[in-house]
């Protein structure tokens, strides 16, 4: 896969609380971190469809980064994780 990243990316111990109105409220570990997006493995869940809209908060051990969920776009999957893209 080419490398399309625009922001630099850091490494993550955050998770990723994703709510759809297809499945409800899931939370996904995140791997890496961005100004653009963050990317979640996905373990035992299987993946969005690519264009997928969810509405997230990402919570560290220190607390939830953001009170209210923003949205977050789908945009790759690789790796046994997806990307996802804030929108």
């Amino acid at each position: 896969m080419d490398e399309q990243r625009r922001q630099r990316r850091t490494g993550s111990e955050a998770l990723v609380e994703m709510s759809h109105p297809s499945f409800g409220r899931l939370e996904l570990k995140a791997t890496n971190l961005s100004d653009g997006g963050v990317f979640v493995q996905l373990g035992l869940s299987s993946p969005l469809p690519i264009g997928t809209v969810v509405m997230a908060r990402i919570k560290r051990h220190t607390g939830i980064i953001n009170q209210q969920p923003v949205a977050m776009q789908v945009v790759h999957h690789n790796n046994g994780g997806m990307g996802l893209m804030f929108v």
